[in-house]
């Protein structure tokens, strides 16, 4: 009998060490899969030639394809609480944006006067605290034309203004749950490891002290350590720096010709950006009409080739003089008086990827594409069709209306002086009561955050403070979809055991065993992966890592989801990191390298000011 039950003992454990290893090569085969597709997508974010939503909707599908992530649940991060609270934090700071509440804060608090920098403290400040409580990009958006004038005013270059308001509305975000998404991430990883997620205010003791201590260095000597590049107004492009009025004679090869036509004869050496015909001036004449004898054409040339293009079609200078003289006729009149002005491309425009032939911009829009600026270059060729990209400036022609609505309607920045609207006040008020009904209501914990800022972009739509045709307009879609595919790929790390390995390897082959050293270690991987791929999928990669580290070590997981928020938010390297720095690119002037003299200093204060704060706030 008991030879039968060892025998039967022997046979089940031979089953159950078969079973187990079994589980163990296909946990190992698991493990590899979810490595090679997490290494592939961080390789690809690297890259930055893909747009990083698309690159984690294909780590989704291929997760989904390998049987990392059920495919009954490979869509369940578009219900996530952070991905619906994100949703709703920017409707609601675009009911702030639209209303003109920001207009009556920004005009009440900005001095008329004072010195350099009092100015400089009450700019980034205001930037700071609004980027606390609405999408820190419309912070910014908000206030670059404020700081351009600012920078005019105290013989500054726009970039000596810009950098540092970027940097300090990336450091106001980190102060509040809803200041920025990886705020929002780290939270749901919290709620999901069975924490409970974390409050409204659970970031400001230590976020606002770093945020403080950045901008108080940002306001006294940072902004010394940025590069002054030339100003990017209208002499700056290289379009041709050249404007001239051209006539048609009778004897003229462009006679009869379309202006499609004459652009193709002329290449890269001019440019038509007007038509005079009996006096009267058509801005943006469309490419089929037909030239006559007597039109004047209004060409941008470089000087050097002027006299090429003029040749190529028997051109005569008209001897009245630049195209920058207003002698407008009555159709340039009715369409309002006409303007130079320079637009920023956003990364949420829908301009990316597409050219000014694409857009047909004469013809829909009577405007016309003088000039781009790039990474601080001047770009050559032919502007038609060169291909936009985020943080491109661009140097409109125009009516001043066509202009303002094109800039709205397709996601750019304009930095042309402007006034501050003057809004409805009872419209900014009902959206001010709004936004902080919702901070409330999250704060004194009566709703969770998703359902209160989902009823908050709700009540903004009621109260007719924003119009509904806007709401899904003032969605971040690519930031939705990165987060919404990234989440189920981060708990396939947890499942798979990924994340722990990873952890395990980080806790004893560098920090050895040590927990301030690991904490460290988290805070300082995080911020560099911030600077050079989305600070939202930073924050959703290094969340469960941390959250290992934490199990490995046996000690409070808070501190390190807390590192992992502040370094994720803390992308100052790079013009990539962070969108606030990508939307200053060209408005500064600035190239790739000239973030990291600032941007270095300020990392590394942000470690030695949190790191003990994150000891003291939320001890191990």
């Amino acid at each position: 009998m008991s030879r039968r039950r060892a025998a039967g003992s022997f046979a089940g454990g031979g089953i159950a060490r078969q079973e187990g290893e079994t589980t163990g090569a296909m946990m190992q085969r698991e493990q590899i899969l979810i490595l090679t597709v997490l290494g592939v997508t961080l390789a690809l974010f690297l890259w930055g030639r893909l747009r990083h939503d698309a690159v984690a909707l294909g780590a989704l599908l291929a997760c989904v394809i390998l049987g990392l992530v059920p495919g009954q649940g490979a869509f369940a991060g578009f219900g996530h609480p952070a991905v619906i609270t994100v949703a709703g934090v920017l409707v609601l700071s675009q009911a702030l944006q639209s209303s003109g509440a920001v207009d009556l804060l920004a005009r009440a608090v900005l001095p008329e006067k004072g010195g350099r920098m009092i100015g400089f403290a009450v700019l980034l400040g205001l930037g700071a605290a609004l980027s606390g409580f609405m999408n820190n990009v419309g912070a910014m958006a908000l206030l670059m034309p404020v700081a351009v004038r600012f920078a005019a005013s105290h013989d500054l270059a726009p970039g000596q203004v810009l950098m540092p308001l970027a940097f300090g509305t990336i450091l106001g975000g980190m102060t509040t749950l809803v200041g920025t998404p990886p705020n929002l991430i780290v939270a749901g990883f919290r709620a999901e490891a069975g924490l409970g997620s974390f409050g409204m205010f659970d970031f400001t003791p230590v976020g606002l002290a770093v945020a403080l201590a950045g901008l108080v260095f940002v306001v006294t000597l940072g902004w010394r350590l940025v590069p002054v590049r030339p100003t990017t107004d209208t002499e700056g492009f290289e379009t041709g720096a050249y404007m001239t009025e051209a006539r048609v004679p009778e004897a003229s090869r462009a006679a009869g010709m379309t202006l499609r036509a004459v652009e193709d004869v002329l290449g890269a050496d001019a440019q038509v950006i007007g038509l005079i015909r009996n006096e009267v001036r058509i801005t943006a004449p469309h490419g089929a009409r037909k030239l006559k004898a007597g039109d004047i054409l209004v060409l941008e040339a470089e000087a050097a080739k002027l006299g090429k293009a003029l040749a190529e079609l028997g051109l005569e200078l008209e001897e009245r003089g630049s195209s920058s003289d207003e002698a407008e006729g009555p159709q340039a009149a009715e369409a309002g008086p006409i303007a130079l002005r320079e637009l920023v491309v956003r990364s949420t425009s829908v301009l990316i990827g597409r050219s000014a032939s694409d857009l047909r911009l004469r013809t829909r829009h009577g405007l016309n594409l003088l000039a781009v600026a790039r990474d601080g270059q001047r770009t050559r060729g032919r502007l038609r069709s060169l291909r936009l990209r985020s943080g491109d400036l661009l140097l409109m022609q125009g009516p001043e209306e066509a202009i303002a609505g094109f800039a709205e309607e397709h996601g750019c920045v304009p930095l042309a002086l402007r006034e501050l609207r003057l809004p409805e006040r009872g419209k900014a008020v009902r959206a001010a009561l709004v936004m902080l009904a919702a901070v409330a209501a999250v704060a004194f914990g009566l709703i969770p955050a998703a359902p209160a800022f989902a009823l908050g972009g709700l009540a903004a739509v009621a109260l007719k403070v924003l119009p509904g045709r806007e709401v899904y307009g003032a969605i971040d879609w690519p930031v939705v979809v990165l987060l919404a595919a990234l989440i189920p790929v981060a708990d396939a790390m947890q499942t798979t055991g990924v994340a722990a390995l990873i952890a395990e390897g980080l806790v004893q082959g560098v920090a050895q065993g040590q927990a301030v050293p690991a904490l460290a270690l988290v805070l300082v991987v995080t911020m560099f992966l911030s600077d050079v791929m989305n600070n939202a999928a930073t924050a959703a990669v290094m969340s469960p890592i941390a959250l290992g580290i934490a199990a490995a070590l046996g000690v409070s997981a808070d501190s390190f989801l807390m590192a992992v928020a502040i370094g994720a938010s803390c992308a100052f390297l790079t013009p990539i990191g962070h969108q606030n720095n990508t939307l200053i690119l060209g408005p500064g002037g600035f190239r790739f390298g000239d973030y990291w003299r600032l941007g270095l200093v300020l990392e590394v204060l942000v470690v030695v000011v949190s790191l003990p704060l994150l000891l003291i706030v939320w001890p191990l």
